[in-house]
């Protein structure tokens, strides 16, 4: 019974419509992190558990100690912190104000009506100020539009991202094409002002092949272009796209199956 009074959780007809649509309206969707903080063990573990956070979008872990939970926040990727207010080892304004270098949103939970802390609240930007006992709805509709504001932020972040490594590999294509035959990665990076780790990753997720085989294919592609015309000695097209003569030989074989020569004396018979 302690809990059910603590949440009030409603079996209304309306409530019950509103737990139905959660999962329609936010299923799917990635997992936002929520750390919730309250120095009553119970009430902490009531919340954390009772309330059907996940359907909502939110992974939950709960603390009873600010400091620890200040610990975790500073060590974790986090996105909303719930916070009660009155707590002896810190309490919730003190550790609101320890996060403000943060972009994490903060919805404060208290048993008080108090003028000081609803300044607070506003001079912190707080996101909410829920007074317990806590009502499903209220949790509802409060988390509700923090996963809104933070969908549409990530939303946005991703699609900016991915703009600019699109960006990014269409530069480095560029710069392959016109460097084929001095082409390196660490060249490269420095070009996209990127280290060559990092360049080496977005490479090749965007490309489905990494650094070198890329340049390895533009080689080859190049060096097709060079056979087709029989007054490019092998040794002149290997130099040409950045290949000492035996290296091209090896490289050409493992590329098309083939060596040079045997490609040219097909596009000869190709042309006959």
């Amino acid at each position: 019974m302690f809990f059910w009074n603590l949440l009030c959780l409603s079996c209304g007809k309306m409530q019950e419509r509103l737990w139905e649509n959660i999962e329609r309206n936010y299923g799917g969707k990635g997992m936002y992190q929520l750390v919730i903080v309250d120095d009553e063990d119970k009430i902490v573990e009531g919340i954390a558990n009772l309330f059907p956070w996940e359907q909502l979008g939110f992974q939950v872990t709960w603390f009873s100690r600010p400091l620890k939970a200040l610990e975790y926040v500073r060590q974790h990727k986090v996105d909303v912190l719930m916070s009660d207010i009155e707590m002896p080892e810190m309490n919730g304004l003190e550790l609101c104000r320890q996060l403000q270098d943060t972009d994490i949103k903060i919805v404060f939970i208290s048993s008080h009506q108090n003028y000081e802390y609803f300044r607070y609240a506003i001079q912190y930007r707080v996101e909410d100020y829920l007074l317990k006992p806590i009502k499903s709805g209220d949790i509802l509709n409060c988390f509700g539009k923090i996963r809104q504001y933070l969908d549409e932020k990530y939303a946005v972040s991703q699609e900016t991202t991915g703009n600019y490594y699109e960006q990014v590999v269409t530069a480095v294509k560029e710069y392959i094409k016109e460097n084929y035959k001095e082409a390196s990665l660490e060249n490269a990076a420095v070009q996209v002002s990127l280290s060559p780790s990092y360049l080496s990753r977005i490479f090749k997720e965007k490309c489905g092949m990494g650094f070198s085989d890329y340049l390895t294919k533009t080689r080859m592609e190049k060096a097709c272009e060079l056979l087709g015309d029989i007054k490019y000695k092998s040794y002149d097209i290997a130099y040409y796209i950045g290949y000492d003569n035996p290296r091209i030989f090896k490289a050409f074989k493992a590329y098309f199956g083939m060596t040079p020569k045997e490609y040219r004396n097909g596009k000869v018979l190709e042309k006959e």
